[in-house]
């Protein structure tokens, strides 16, 4: 595992290529550029709806290589099984020479979200086989995992801290065994925590310090909300004239405190599903945005 650790070069010019299908700030991309590089843990905040999961989703775009990742692991005569064909993508062509306990596969990337408990972090044995499932954190080795939602698990923020402290700062997990023999495993895996909620609610400063890299993703400006609705209609082969493009802009400020790079996506659909509905082709006008935005938007 500390021999696959990952090495990133990037810069702003293929920062851009790799998330080319997200409109980001040139400040953004200048965060985020040093927080690869770093490989260390990331903390992407701010308000809800401006792309933090679908920027931590892409995030695996800047990896070009591959990993060698066993089948299982034989510790003590006990065996740890740790390719997850959920999880792990092999590469179409595997070296002719490998040895088969292995697998060559794209870096992985690993995703738990509100259906994160404590016992998908530690190792989980069957009863009648006596073969333990390695966890999450593990199958995450040589690549990233996302904490998406965080702050709104089962496992309580201050737990789930507290138990990747230490990983997090030396780069080792402990693991245990049901008849309480620990194991000590490498931890090369860059950690995403993906959040609305304020940091300071979630983390006291002692475990923030060990969190190098946070990211504010601060609402779209009036010129990113205009490049993303343009995308958006595009892609549903929609159109609109300039002046409704700027009532989109009204609208939804008049609704929200502010824009929303998910507002764009969001009205079209509904768009599309009244005019599913009353069985015609959708018409992006000033009428037709009223009516998306009364079903979409709550009542002050």
């Amino acid at each position: 595992m500390r021999g696959q650790a990952a090495h990133v070069q990037v810069s702003r010019d293929s920062l851009r290529q790799a998330f080319g299908d997200l409109v980001l700030p040139e400040n953004l991309l200048d965060q985020l550029g040093p927080a690869l590089i770093s490989q260390k843990a990331l903390f992407l905040y701010g308000p809800t709806g401006n792309g933090k999961t679908s920027l931590a989703e892409r995030l695996l775009r800047v990896y070009e290589d591959a990993v060698l990742i066993p089948y299982a692991l034989e510790i003590s005569g006990y065996v740890i099984t740790l390719f997850d064909p959920v999880l792990h993508r092999p590469r179409e062509a595997q070296p002719d020479d490998l040895d088969a306990r292995w697998v060559l596969c794209h870096r992985p990337s690993v995703a738990a979200g509100g259906e994160l408990v404590s016992e998908m972090l530690e190792l989980r044995s069957d009863a009648s086989s006596g073969i333990y499932s390695a966890p999450l954190q593990m199958k995450a080795n040589n690549g990233i995992m996302v904490i998406d939602d965080f702050g709104r698990q089962v496992i309580s923020p201050r737990d789930l801290l507290n138990r990747w402290i230490v990983p997090l700062d030396r780069r080792v997990d402990y693991l245990t065994l049901h008849h309480g023999q620990k194991l000590c495993i490498p931890f090369e895996v860059m950690v995403v925590f993906a959040t609305n909620l304020d940091p300071s609610e979630l983390a006291d400063e002692a475990f923030l310090r060990r969190i190098h890299n946070k990211i504010y993703v601060e609402p779209v400006s009036d010129e990113c909300f205009r490049e993303i609705l343009a995308r958006v209609l595009a892609e549903r082969r929609m159109s609109c004239d300039p002046a409704t493009a700027a009532y989109v802009v009204e609208l939804c400020l008049r609704h929200g405190d502010t824009l929303k790079a998910c507002y764009p996506a969001d009205l079209c659909d509904v768009l599309m599903w009244r005019s599913q509905y009353e069985g015609r082709a959708p018409h992006v006008t000033r009428a037709e945005l009223d009516r998306a935005a009364e079903l979409y938007f709550t009542r002050a």
